[in-house]
């Protein structure tokens, strides 16, 4: 290996994609967005070239990354794999402070556990448009303070707030 492959290999990346194989072709168009949106990442899939050791490979995945995003399925909750993925980000952090783990809800499962406190990105049942949209939203580091807010009273003689229900 040449030493500059070797370096770009040890280079920090913005995330480490976990996911069980079944999920393969969502995690890669995950990828796919957190590319084209110039995000940097370790994925198994297109990293982890033949003739590596896979175990190295994860564990430089799982050191080098800032956040490790989950893809979120029955798969991968009940993979012994993933678990060991995620808990290497748990570990190091257990509070959520840097959101180093980032779930991202392909199906609908069952969360128990230490990730059922986890907030994760939700993309059940939504158009590509919409799960594109929210997975870069979700990946996004600082406030989730929309660009403008509509008026909720724009219809009404008097304005509503979330959760009042209409008089009549």
């Amino acid at each position: 290996m040449s030493q500059d492959s070797l370096s770009e290999q040890q280079e920090r990346r913005d995330f480490f994609i976990s996911y069980a194989g079944q999920d393969k072709p969502w995690a890669e168009w995950i990828a796919a967005q957190l590319d084209t949106a110039g995000y940097t990442f370790f994925f198994q899939a297109w990293d982890f070239r033949p003739g590596s050791n896979f175990v190295v490979e994860m564990d430089q995945a799982t050191k080098l990354a800032d956040r490790t995003l989950l893809v979120l399925s029955a798969a991968y909750l009940a993979s012994g794999f993933a678990f060991s993925e995620w808990a290497a980000a748990f570990r190091q952090d257990p509070t959520g402070v840097y959101r180093q783990i980032l779930p991202v809800r392909i199906e609908s499962c069952k969360v128990e556990g230490l990730l059922r406190a986890v907030v994760y990105i939700d993309l059940v049942d939504l158009e590509e448009p919409e799960a594109r949209e929210r997975l870069l939203a979700g990946v996004h580091t600082g406030r989730a303070k929309p660009v403008s807010v509509v008026f909720p009273g724009k219809h009404l003689s008097r304005a509503l707030f979330p959760g009042d229900l209409p008089t009549t």
